[in-house]
């Protein structure tokens, strides 16, 4: 059974060609129809004034392009769930910030986690009987707490340089979606961005931060993430590549 649909949005199908396509729909003030596709698939977002004609005459109009990146998707995504996953003990090497850290595990009369950055190794104190489960749930927890304080630093770093103010930012846990932006300037970062270099997460910051201004991916926007983020075009397929060379560490 699907997940129930957040209000607002409403789940349709749509028969292209022999494959029934899937989507969701979600109706708004912009000015035109909208194409974003993700772990879940099409999402279509549509002007209030718009039939359903409308929207569905422009699916299949850019029909090629959508089938070409669900296919695309998919094929991401089976290829990061045939990598090994991590396994979680002593020695294990984990991403982190483009680089690699070592997980360090001993025996200890009560939990604790610290990490040497000179050394670049986070040592974890268990307690007896400490399960796998146990670890892998308190390196996400620091993982987390990591990112919160590292991307609020960094979108007060950018905020001024784009022109904006953002009402509110938040983590996300989304499989391969790095960010969003809402039309009430919520900023919402994957704190599983945390596993790439500190380049890589400015863009993906200086992208949402853009969306304040523009949201969609129109010239116009490119312009202000260029602005503050001139190499954005490598940045963005560096990202896509690393996503698909990261080990499978949290399914």
């Amino acid at each position: 059974m699907l997940p129930p649909l957040a209000p607002g949005l409403e789940r349709r199908q749509l028969l292209v060609g022999e494959f029934v396509l899937e989507y969701v729909l979600r109706r708004s003030s912009r000015n035109s129809i909208g194409f974003m596709i993700d772990d879940d698939g099409l999402r279509v977002t549509a002007p209030k004034r718009c039939t359903l004609v409308d929207v569905e005459n422009a699916i299949l109009a850019k029909r090629n392009w959508i089938m070409t990146k669900l296919d695309e998707r998919r094929q991401r995504r089976a290829a990061r769930l045939e990598k090994p996953p991590v396994e979680w003990k002593d020695g294990a090497r984990l991403p982190y910030l483009g680089g690699e850290i070592m997980l360090r595990l001993y025996a200890a009369p009560r939990n604790r986690t610290e990490f040497n950055p000179a050394t670049r190794e986070l040592t974890m104190g268990l307690v007896s009987g400490a399960t796998e489960l146990l670890v892998k749930e308190r390196v996400r927890n620091w993982y987390k707490q990591q990112a919160e304080g590292l991307f609020q630093q960094r979108l007060d770093l950018y905020a001024p340089r784009v022109g904006v103010q953002y009402t509110s930012f938040s983590l996300s846990s989304a499989d391969t979606r790095w960010g969003s932006c809402t039309v009430q300037r919520a900023i919402r970062l994957n704190w599983k961005l945390l596993q790439f270099s500190l380049p890589l997460i400015d863009y993906v910051v200086a992208h949402e931060l853009a969306h304040i201004l523009e949201m969609n991916h129109s010239p116009r926007f490119w312009a202000h993430v260029g602005r503050v983020y001139p190499q954005y075009e490598e940045a963005k397929q560096l990202l896509r590549r690393r996503s698909q060379e990261l080990p499978v560490l949290w399914n």
